[in-house]
């Protein structure tokens, strides 16, 4: 083994010792398969790199929050933040989202409701703190067991009710409709559907449930460490029929809700899995506020939309990957073999002084300089790519049982990046595997790939590590195995799994619902009943008439023909409704090309969601038959 370098923080940088022993215990594959050399070689030189790097640079700090503050956080980001303080009587939002949570997404949210409780309590704060009984039935007595696989128990008794204290006639109303709505989710249990094969990534059922399941079941009983999981499989995401919704394929306001969703639903499985899910804080901290290295994503992008209108992707970034390209991707040890420090370094100035003024001579790079600049970018991130709220969960998902549960709970984590981090981490992942496509010549495989880069994406210098020695080797061959995953199935992973669109769907339901009740109340209250009822009547009536059964109206404002009925048949996908309007073709219009256009499923219980072309219209207007449908370009 080589003698080397390993810490988190190069002030406190620790030796390697020859011939350690490896506790192969937390990670799913033999290291000595992996062979460790790349990733203690990539740390020597992101040290010598720092080693260089004279000037002064403030660590970022990680605070240690304050009991019940990270519990209080988790609400606020979940979209639960008027379930205490004095904003509990917003309650809308929250009854909706609460009515569509599955058995083990409750019970994540009850474990830290009452953690904030008792936090307030202990403090003496001013607010009305609801009892979590208030909020959710206990599911069964036993306090540590969060899922048993009871139905949900019925609305409480009066008796119960009369138990919220201290709170306004508004908040008892608010937790009696809570139960309301918590008591009438009818979340039946899928499981029985779930596919036979192990391979398969089944996105109907709730990851916490298929969990809760196999944990509960005999058959399934899971071993820390993999117990036998210790292939890398071959995954893959059965067809679904009503379309594979992928990250962007949503409107804002649906995305916002599947954010909220994704954070309950990993919170659970990490929950029932036995791993600690905790969020980072970082304390705000100077930095630049302009240049290229070491300036927060957010910023960058801001100067570079100033350049380029829209961009999402740091200007920069993309120019160091196509620099890498444009030589050739064939080259031996691409990634792996360092550019000269001291020449990266005098290249970095350059670049800060001449990049955005067009001025710098990119000519004078050579390849492993510019693949070094890369990756030099990442790590000089203030806060890093994976952030610093979800770092740590990131680097978690090694010690999840099965490979199964690490692609999951990875699927989740993508999701909760802010838009910027994952947009950048996707470029990214698709740039390192067409360099994996031509392992053949650059002799760099998967694993080799993720040795190198692993480093770069988890080693942050924020975060110092006090760690012993043992238990570092262990996280560097986990964190080389997420980043595997990262790449082998990036896919898979900007997918958004189809109970969450559902239960999207369902809490867009419930909040129509929800309107047309609290309308019908203005229009009784105003004595304009009779009038609006019959206005609407008329309104609706042509529609009705308008499309025969089984047919759909799609319209396409930027093609020749703009609108048509379409009849609906077993076999009728997407992509043949986008082929049948672009066939139709006029001199006047200007023609889109067929990559350029998606058919679009708008309203009903959807905000927005493009289409992906294998989805079988017939199944999706039976889940969604008040939608519009559009074709349209996509929006980037």
């Amino acid at each position: 083994r080589r003698s080397g370098q390993y810490t988190m923080n190069h002030d406190h940088s620790k030796k390697i010792p020859d011939g350690a022993s490896f506790d192969r215990s937390g990670s799913q594959d033999s290291l000595d398969e992996l062979s460790m050399d790349d990733y203690w070689k990539e740390l020597e030189n992101i040290h010598e790199t720092r080693g260089n790097n004279h000037e002064e640079r403030v660590a970022l700090v990680v605070k240690e929050p304050d009991e019940g503050e990270l519990e209080e956080e988790w609400l606020k980001e979940a979209g639960l933040s008027n379930l205490f303080g004095e904003s509990s009587g917003d309650s809308l939002e929250s009854m909706v989202l609460l009515s569509t949570l599955t058995r083990t997404q409750k019970a994540a949210v009850e474990k830290r409701v009452e953690t904030v409780t008792q936090t307030m309590r202990k403090k003496n704060k001013q607010h009305q703190i609801p009892d979590v009984r208030d909020i959710f039935r206990l599911q069964n007595d036993s306090k540590g067991k969060v899922c048993d696989g009871s139905e949900p128990s019925t609305v409480r008794t009066s008796e119960n009710k009369s138990e919220i204290h201290d709170g306004t006639k508004g908040n008892a109303k608010l937790l009696y409709s809570l139960f309301y709505f918590l008591g009438t989710d009818e979340q039946k249990s899928l499981l029985e559907d779930m596919p036979s094969l192990d391979t398969d990534i089944n996105l109907e059922i709730s990851f916490a449930e298929q969990a809760a399941n196999l944990k509960d079941s005999s058959v399934g009983k899971m071993c820390k460490g993999g117990g036998g999981d210790t292939l890398l499989l071959n995954f893959r995401l059965p067809k679904d029929k009503t379309g594979t919704t992928k990250i962007g394929d949503l409107a804002p306001q649906d995305m916002k809700k599947v954010y909220s969703l994704a954070l309950i639903e990993l919170t659970a499985l990490y929950d029932i899995l036995g791993t600690e899910f905790k969020q980072q804080k970082a304390v705000k901290i100077k930095t630049k506020d302009s240049g290229l290295f070491g300036v927060p994503l957010s910023l960058l992008l801001e100067q570079d939309q100033k350049k380029v209108p829209g961009t999402k992707i740091p200007l920069i970034f993309q120019k160091l990957i196509a620099q890498i390209e444009e030589t050739t991707l064939e080259t031996e040890g691409l990634l792996r073999i360092p550019g000269v420090a001291t020449r990266v370094k005098g290249l970095c100035q350059e670049l800060e002084a001449k990049f955005y003024e067009g001025t710098f001579n990119w000519e004078n790079v050579k390849q492993h300089d510019a693949a070094s600049l890369l990756k030099l970018f990442i790590r000089e991130l203030p806060q890093p790519l994976l952030t610093v709220e979800y770092l740590k969960a990131f680097q978690d998902v090694q010690n999840l049982p099965t490979r199964k549960q690490q692609l999951q709970a990875l699927n989740l984590l993508v999701i909760l990046l802010p838009e910027a981090n994952r947009d950048t981490l996707k470029v990214l992942l698709e740039f390192l595997q067409r360099v994996i496509d031509h392992r053949d010549k650059n002799k760099m495989t998967l694993k080799n790939v993720a040795m190198v880069m692993a480093p770069n994406l988890f080693t942050f210098h924020g975060f110092g590590s006090k760690t012993i020695e043992q238990s570092e080797f262990v996280m560097a061959a986990g964190t080389a195995n997420v980043m595997r995953f990262m790449i082998q199935y990036q896919k898979l992973l900007w997918t958004i799994p189809k109970f969450i669109v559902n239960q999207v769907r369902k809490q867009n339901t419930e909040s129509q619902k929800k309107e047309k009740k609290d309308k019908a109340m203005k229009k009784l209250l105003k004595k304009m009943a009779y009038d609006r009822e019959k206005h609407e009547k008329q309104e609706k009536t042509p529609n009705d008439t308008d499309v025969p059964q089984g047919v759909i109206r799609v319209q396409a404002p930027h093609l020749s023909k703009v609108s048509m009925a379409i009849q609906l048949t077993e076999e009728l996908k997407a992509g043949d409704i986008v082929a049948r309007f672009l066939s139709q073709k006029s001199g006047n219009v200007q023609t889109l090309k067929r990559e350029e256009v998606f058919l679009y499923e708008i309203g009903g219980n959807i905000g927005e969601r493009c289409l992906d072309e294998d989805t079988y219209m017939k199944d999706l207007y039976q889940l969604n038959p008040n939608a519009e449908w559009v074709i349209k370009p996509k929006q980037s």
